[in-house]
């Protein structure tokens, strides 16, 4: 093989090496084209993501918001039934001493 046909035989291969490459990008920037109907599915779709995460951060809110109304309630109820437990411990107290009175009182006339 002499000088020139070795040049020949580097140029052909060199020539091929470039087709191949061209002919894959052509292929990769085909595959990786989006359609517009693609763009508008994906647009759709980070809308409707967006929509949800909306609907969501209002129902965190509504919750919060729900749940210090119920804590409020609970305490009042609890303060509520507290009081309710004094007078009932009082007015079982003024009893107590009422009927100890009474049966003194029986006891004094007897």
């Amino acid at each position: 093989m002499n000088r020139l046909e070795f040049v020949i035989a580097i140029a052909a291969i060199l020539f091929v090496a470039f087709v191949l490459g061209w002919l894959a990008h052509w292929l990769l920037a085909r595959f990786n084209q989006v359609s517009s109907a693609d763009l508008n599915e994906m647009e759709a779709l980070a809308k409707a993501l967006h929509d949800a995460e909306e609907t969501r951060d209002q129902a965190i809110a509504y919750l919060q918001q729900r749940e210090a109304e119920l804590t409020g309630q609970l305490s009042q109820t609890e303060a509520e039934l507290r009081a309710a437990m004094d007078g009932l411990r009082e007015a079982r107290h003024e009893s107590e001493e009422l009927r100890i009175y009474i049966e003194r009182m029986n006891q004094g006339q007897g």
